[in-house]
């Protein structure tokens, strides 16, 4: 079994739902269902997949868990850029976030490509 505490790429991505769970409290009230709904989840499923794959066995079901995560932390990527588009998110305020996002990318993407070398 793995610790995931002692991934960065776990790291980044805890810290990454708790700005989107703050940054998506400003969102407009008709978007609850909609966009901060699904922000929220893919923020939230990002940690949660990486925890999730440690706790397997196998390898193989380890890198896919974490594919799953990469997959999730794209998607809210693009929610990110759509919410930024649609005038949600302010100035400067998602400069810090688009910054994590793509570390977030870098670290996890790192750790799935050296994965499938072994």
């Amino acid at each position: 079994m793995r610790d995931h505490t002692k991934l960065r790429a776990f790291e980044l991505a805890d810290e990454l739902a708790i700005m989107i769970y703050q940054i998506t409290t400003v969102f407009p009230k008709e978007e609850i269902y909609g966009l901060t709904s699904q922000m929220r989840r893919a923020a939230v499923s990002v940690p949660s997949d990486i925890v999730e794959g440690c706790a397997r066995e196998s390898q193989v079901e380890y890198l896919r868990f974490l594919e799953i995560a990469f997959g999730s932390l794209r998607e809210l990527h693009y929610q990110f850029n759509l919410a930024k588009r649609l005038g949600y998110l302010k100035g400067d305020d998602f400069s810090n976030y688009d910054l994590k996002l793509v570390e977030t990318e870098k670290v996890l993407g790192a750790l799935i490509r050296s994965l499938r070398k072994i």
